[in-house]
């Protein structure tokens, strides 16, 4: 039931869903996040391959490329088919790096470090399935439920560091005791796939709000909701062929280059974002930032921080007072963001660990926010498969800028003789 400007009068479900994002948004980054979370594990096995930085280097570029195909592709793909593959990969790779782990019985080595980089590209491909299709599909709803999506996002970063916090202080810093925490880890990884493939398999599709927003989606020309509908027990939209005196088949809709012509400051903002969080985030903090009375506990205390102010920083738009919403007050605050990089440079040359934890909150409570902002932003005005498309376009050029910020990280390395 709806009112005359197409709001739900009872929106059921709304909490449920929102909560089923949340979840879904874990999911979508937890296995990752686990495998960059046990860094020392890896770095321990693989002393000479760089394994912070070289496993992220061979991830993006299978995310974005995958996801530029998807995109392009975009009106043509089944959503439901796309994330549910996007989640089952999780769990299959995240499922063998156990087994490879357990089948060497912890051994490093060129075989391994060789294997674990062809499950890091598989986690990319992965991901570019489903955050693609996921910020795609939850464009047209509600925003609450991207927020949700983006905040679960943060949350798997913050969970599995105090995950491993816990598991470093439970377990010795041996390889032994590394080794224990990796595989307690990629246990719990496995397990929160698989609860996602279900959820968004068979609870997210029959919430009576999700109906609503895809059932008026595919009202207004979609092609790529029909699969999830039915899996909501929608098999037809009665009387959705004269809707406002058209097909929805021939609704007039902007392609991809006019949808990204109209907001180009947004994609330059995604990008500009996440080039500048990644060339810090994790390599600079898990190898450059020197040696501080926290010992071993410092890269890792760092790398929660960031995510927990992460975590945070999504949050702080609900509050529609602080939501930044100006387009050119976005670019401004981005640009000034890039003072990080000297601020950076010189807390770690010439500060205390309170400098860089202070900096290190900023970097993840202003990348959260900003993330948010952007996303929230930039789909309003446009019908549903317009929002379905620009989501797809925006994640694009959001991977672009990581895959720009772990390629600029190596430029710390310039002068330290590698």
């Amino acid at each position: 039931m709806a009112e005359d400007n197409g709001t739900p009068v009872r929106l059921e479900g709304k909490y449920a869903a929102m909560l089923v994002c949340w979840l879904l948004g874990n999911g979508c980054l937890f296995s990752w996040n686990s495998m960059l979370t046990i860094e020392d594990y890896y770095v321990y096995l693989f002393p000479n391959y760089h394994p912070s930085r070289v496993l992220t280097l061979i991830y993006q570029p299978f995310a974005l490329g995958t996801l530029a195909i998807l995109a392009y592709n975009e009106a043509k793909i089944n959503t439901r088919r796309r994330n549910l593959f996007g989640y089952s990969l999780f769990f299959i790779s995240t499922f063998i790096v156990l087994v490879l782990d357990l089948a060497t019985s912890g051994k490093g080595g060129l075989g391994t470090f060789i294997g674990i980089c062809v499950i890091s590209g598989a986690f990319g491909v992965a991901d570019a399935h489903v955050q693609g299709g996921m910020v795609g599909d939850l464009s047209f709803m509600l925003p609450e439920f991207l927020q949700s999506f983006l905040a679960g996002l943060a949350a798997s970063g913050a969970l599995t560091s105090s995950l491993r916090l816990i598991t470093k202080a439970a377990f010795d810093s041996s390889k032994d005791g590394l080794r224990k925490g990796a595989i307690l880890f990629f246990t719990v990884s496995i397990l929160f796939e698989l609860l996602c493939v279900l959820l968004y398999a068979f609870v997210f599709p029959k919430l009576p709000i999700v109906k609503y927003y895809r059932a008026k989606a595919a009202s207004e020309g979609s092609k790529t909701v029909a699969s999830d509908l039915a899996a909501g027990g929608v098999y037809k939209q009665e009387g959705s062929e004269t809707k406002n005196g058209h097909d929805p088949q021939h609704v007039e809709q902007l392609n991809n280059k006019e949808l990204l012509l109209q907001n180009i400051d947004y994609a330059i903002d995604l990008f500009l974002i996440y080039a500048l969080t990644l060339s810090i985030f994790p390599g600079f903090l898990s190898e450059d930032t020197g040696s501080h009375s926290l010992g071993s506990w410092y890269a890792l205390v760092l790398i929660a921080i960031y995510n927990v102010w992460d975590l945070i920083g999504r949050y702080i738009p609900l509050f529609k007072c602080l939501k930044l919403e100006s387009r050119k007050g976005l670019m401004l605050v981005i640009l000034l963001r890039f003072l990080l990089v000297p601020a950076f440079y010189f807390a770690a040359k010439y500060g205390d660990q309170g400098w860089m934890i202070m900096l290190t909150s900023f970097l993840g409570l202003s990348n959260g926010h900003l993330t948010v902002c952007v996303l929230t932003s930039a789909p309003k005005g446009y019908k549903g498969p317009e929002q379905n498309a620009l989501g797809n376009l925006l994640v694009m050029f959001l991977l672009g800028g990581i895959f720009a910020g772990v390629t600029l990280d190596w430029l710390w390395l310039i002068g330290k003789g590698w």
